[in-house]
């Protein structure tokens, strides 16, 4: 059977074929900078790799090209959309009703499109996808994978907040938790790799966005991110945590509107706040040449960082596993070392050779003294998905 794998976001399109249940990579690549000047498209086979610059205005017109690129007699894999038997799309936000990979209908179509207020930068791109999906594989059963399903283990004393407990009950304000599809991917790569499945994990996903998850024994316990996915760690441009009194001193004393409240937490702060750069390879260059605004961003960004992990111990009642994945955590090595720096007390300790060293597998990365196994896990997202669309279509 093959499955397309789509994860749209905002101005980018990704995308894996697999042809399962062996889980083989017939075709993968990404839509980059759709709707923005200098769009680019990855397209790459066993037998081929290739980068064609090309305007995209929008995500019906990456998704043709992919299409196109698929069907290409030259080094496409498929000789017919009708081949495609499954699509999954990973969807941010399925709110308190979507526990499990669920079959797309009209009625989730709109759960997804109502939910978008609660991930305004996320569920209407993953909409837009299922819609254009829907025109160009008619013969698909297009599946969505919500990333906060994994969260649905969290106990209510984490997931509810302390307000009148009206607005739980009537409008579901609570936690919700998101980059589940990662954290459930890479915490059972984990516990595959140590042979164990009763461990106390904290994993880590740093990428533009950032958030930890505590897991024991499979299920989520805890999570950094809430209501929507603008709280916990300093992310790209994403403040995280912040006290609520200073939204309402924002809008109060000096003027903002709500709005642009809401676009400066989302989009001008963290680390581009910080620092003017949000790419955190420009934060280390600078950081290492001296810039101290950059280097005060690292300590930010890392302390929030030990903070939970040191929360999450507690939460856990012990610790077993450190796990760190995503862009940021499996390629800086930089920002691995200030984490688990002075850590000592949870028994965490990094071998400076292992965490200095590059691989695409996963890899432990604690010295022999440590008493908490530290290991980098690379995620796949899209794997996952279609591993759990898989076995929606096989119920």
């Amino acid at each position: 059977m093959k499955i397309l794998v789509i994860n749209s976001g905002s101005s980018s399109l990704k995308f894996q074929l697999f042809a399962m249940p062996a889980a083989e990579v017939l075709a993968s690549g990404m839509v980059e900078r759709i709707g923005i000047a200098g769009s680019e498209i990855h397209y790459k086979t066993e037998k081929s790799k290739t980068t064609e610059k090309a305007p995209i205005k929008n995500h019906t017109e990456a998704l043709k090209k992919v299409t196109d690129l698929l069907l290409n007699t030259e080094n496409g894999i498929l000789k017919s959309v009708d081949e495609v038997a499954v699509i999954g799309h990973r969807v941010v936000h399925g709110g308190s009703k979507f526990a499990e990979p669920t079959v797309i209908n009209a009625d989730v179509k709109k759960r997804i499109e109502e939910l978008a207020t609660l991930a305004p930068l996320h569920n209407p791109p993953n909409l837009t996808g299922i819609e254009v999906a829907e025109q160009i594989f008619p013969k698909a059963i297009q599946i969505a994978v919500f990333d906060t399903a994994f969260y649905h283990s969290i106990p209510q004393q984490a997931y509810q907040y302390a307000i009148p407990k009206e607005l739980l009950e009537k409008q579901n304000i609570r936690q919700y938790g998101f980059h589940g599809t990662s954290h459930k991917f890479v915490s059972k790569k984990a516990i595959d790799y140590l042979g164990k499945t009763d461990l106390k994990i904290i994993s880590i996903h740093l990428g533009n966005g950032c958030s930890m998850t505590a897991i024991k024994n499979g299920k989520a316990i805890e999570h950094s991110m809430g209501f929507s996915p603008a709280n916990g760690l300093v992310m790209g441009t994403r403040a995280g945590d912040i006290d609520q009194s200073v939204i309402f001193y924002l809008m109060e004393a000096l003027g903002y509107t709500a709005q642009e409240v809401k676009n400066m937490l989302n989009k001008q702060s963290g680390m581009l706040g910080l620092t003017g750069y949000s790419d955190l390879r420009d934060i280390e260059e600078k950081a290492a040449a001296g810039d101290a605004s950059c280097k005060m961003a690292l300590e930010i960004n890392t302390y929030r960082i030990k903070k939970y992990i040191g929360a999450y111990a507690a939460a856990l009642n012990g610790l077993d596993v450190v796990i760190f994945t995503a862009g940021i955590g499996e390629n800086s090595s930089a920002i691995r070392q200030m984490v688990c720096a002075d850590m000592d007390f949870f028994g965490i300790q990094l071998d400076a050779n292992k965490n200095s060293l590059r691989d695409a597998k996963i890899r432990e990365i604690s010295s022999k003294n440590s008493t908490v196994k530290v290991l980098i896990v690379p995620t796949n997202e899209e794997l996952e998905i279609a591993q759990q669309a898989y076995a929606v279509q096989n119920l």
